[in-house]
């Protein structure tokens, strides 16, 4: 027996709104406070995760917030050519306030309003759920540039995104607000069928950690979004049956796996042993449970 209509409907609804747009607001106020000691630095605060694109399941309570300084950046560098290179370390000097002391500071301000409610993780400093107030992720980065051409006299050209350095000391690039475009643009293309029908694979996905099918961890939401993106646009139709049965159907018939990439378009989706991308063992993992499910509903 399929999964009802009925139910694919409710797993469509978004989750929280207020709560959610409360936290975020609370938490920016905080962190742009004119008492800050980064108050004098270019820096912006904005959304990423579920919540910021409109794809967040009741389930999923956690606020995802970046807080990125753009008065230093680091640098891809890996497609100029070794003069670019060599012209492009000649024009910049290193940074004095760096992502060390950003964080530093951005730490003290967030213990200093919320106690022992903050926690500094591996990637974000997450600040735990009170009464009205949501869980939220803090990310603490700088921006980054991944060069295409680099010259000081005649222009340069390069993909702007966010970095950071988890507790280990590995770096992590991402582009968040390519992310979110796309996203957008991708619900447009399918006549706004795209954000519900990831909301409808985030609730399958829970109900899959909660039955035992599949582990917790095993499909983040953000590749979900990825793995979505890729769909072609044509197999959104007009039932949540038919839009299931065709990105199952989709994946495991037609779907280049090694050629799919993650919705912001710089990286591929599926590759193994990236901090940027889906094992495609975990992906496929997911896709069969959710045909289980499908199957014996």
């Amino acid at each position: 027996m399929p999964i009802p209509e009925t139910q694919l409907v409710t797993w469509s609804h978004q989750g929280s709104i207020t709560q959610s747009s409360e936290t975020y607001n609370s938490i920016k106020n905080v962190l742009e406070a004119n008492t800050t000691p980064y108050a004098d630095k270019n820096f912006k605060v904005f959304l990423q995760g579920s919540y910021g694109n409109d794809t967040n399941i009741y389930a999923e309570s956690d606020v995802d917030i970046i807080i990125r300084l753009d008065d230093c950046f680091q640098s891809g560098l890996s497609d100029l050519t070794d003069e670019e290179r060599i012209a492009y370390k000649a024009t910049f000097k290193d940074a004095t306030y760096t992502h060390i002391e950003f964080k530093r500071d951005v730490l003290a301000v967030l213990r200093a309003q919320y106690g022992d409610a903050v926690t500094d993780g591996h990637k974000a400093i997450t600040i735990d759920a009170n009464g009205a107030r949501r869980k939220a992720d803090v990310i603490v980065t700088i921006q980054y540039r991944r060069y295409s051409r680099f010259n000081p006299v005649t222009g340069s050209a390069y993909m702007e995104g966010i970095c950071f350095w988890d507790s280990n000391g590995a770096m992590i690039a991402n582009y968040p607000k390519q992310h979110s475009t796309n996203l957008a643009l991708k619900h447009q293309n399918t006549a706004n069928w795209f954000k519900p029908m990831a909301r409808v694979l985030k609730n399958i996905r829970s109900r899959l950690v909660s039955d035992g099918l599949i582990k917790a961890g095993t499909a983040p939401s953000y590749y979900i979004e990825g793995l979505l993106y890729n769909v072609p646009n044509v197999k959104f139709s007009s039932s949540y049956q038919e839009c299931l049965l065709n990105v199952l159907n989709w994946y495991q018939r037609d779907a280049s796996k090694g050629n799919l990439v993650c919705a912001n378009e710089q990286y591929y989706l599926l590759r193994d042993g990236y901090a940027t991308c889906w094992n495609q063992a975990d992906c496929d993992a997911f896709i069969e449970a959710t045909i289980k499910l499908w199957n014996k509903w």
